[in-house]
């Protein structure tokens, strides 16, 4: 990772791609965090599968396939980008690669994103991959709304990348920030649609769990392929989305942390 410090090259794009290749080598590299970051994500979308049995998801309008669809992505988003995310900033931290790559042409934010990109590419490419899978596998058609699935997706990733920094900003080691990444992820996971839809929630637990990060993201996805989503609810969850990402790049601008902490 040090030769991205010198490379010469001055450019915004030379230089994230520079940083996100030599993070590519080290994901590489890395056996267990590959299976993490590739594997999980495209199987526990089966586990959610035999919970639905027991979902009246007729009555609430959906399907298997938009029950599925929504928590693979929301998996991918989760595992993907957001958990190993965190471990990537944590480690590189620790490893003062962060503070070596400060002392060239890379900027903060530079640093960051070039770091993400890996992790994000992989993440949107399991979307894709599970979009196809769902409408090839569960008869699930073409989106209703596609503009609302992209949306969706693309503000998944871009919460999830801000709020791993913010993790990693409170996990000391490697060991910890798997541990403090956790409260979000099962939060979302049983709170966010991922598993249960909030279709099926009596409304004032629906109203409550609307208002957690994933929320939005999920709804803006499952609308885009049911196309049942008004002007009202629409706004509402990216305006959700938006909060959330503000609140999590402010944070990131005053907690992160670019060296060890003691």
């Amino acid at each position: 990772m040090s030769a991205v410090v010198n490379t010469g090259r001055t450019t915004v794009t030379s230089r994230m791609a520079a940083l996100a290749r030599a993070e590519l080598t080290l994901l590489g590299r890395s056996r267990a965090t590959l299976v993490t970051v590739v594997l999980v994500p495209l199987l526990l979308p089966l586990s959610v599968r035999s919970a639905t049995e027991e979902m009246d998801l007729e009555k609430a309008g959906l399907s298997l396939g938009t029950v599925l669809l929504p928590a693979g992505i929301g998996f991918s988003l989760l595992f993907a980008i957001y958990s190993a995310l965190t471990n990537v900033y944590v480690v590189r931290r620790e490893e003062l690669v962060l503070k070596r790559l400060r002392t060239g042409e890379l900027r903060d934010p530079e640093i960051l994103a070039g770091a993400a990109l890996p992790a994000v590419g992989i993440g949107l490419t399991q979307c894709v991959l599970l979009a196809i899978g769902s409408t090839v596998l569960l008869d699930l058609g073409a989106p209703a709304a596609p503009q609302l699935a992209v949306l969706g997706v693309l503000s998944g990733v871009v919460m999830c990348a801000a709020l791993a920094a913010v993790t990693a900003s409170f996990s000391k080691t490697a060991e910890s920030a798997q541990v403090t990444a956790l409260p979000l992820m099962f939060v979302s996971m049983l709170g966010s649609g991922i598993t249960v839809p909030l279709e099926v929630l009596p409304e004032r637990v629906a109203s409550v769990c609307e208002l957690l990060p994933l929320s939005p993201v999920i709804t803006l996805v499952r609308g885009g392929w049911t196309g049942d989503l008004s002007v009202y609810e629409t706004l509402g969850a990216v305006a959700t989305a938006l909060v959330w990402t503000v609140l999590a790049v402010f944070a990131v601008r005053r907690w992160f942390r670019w060296e060890p902490r003691r």
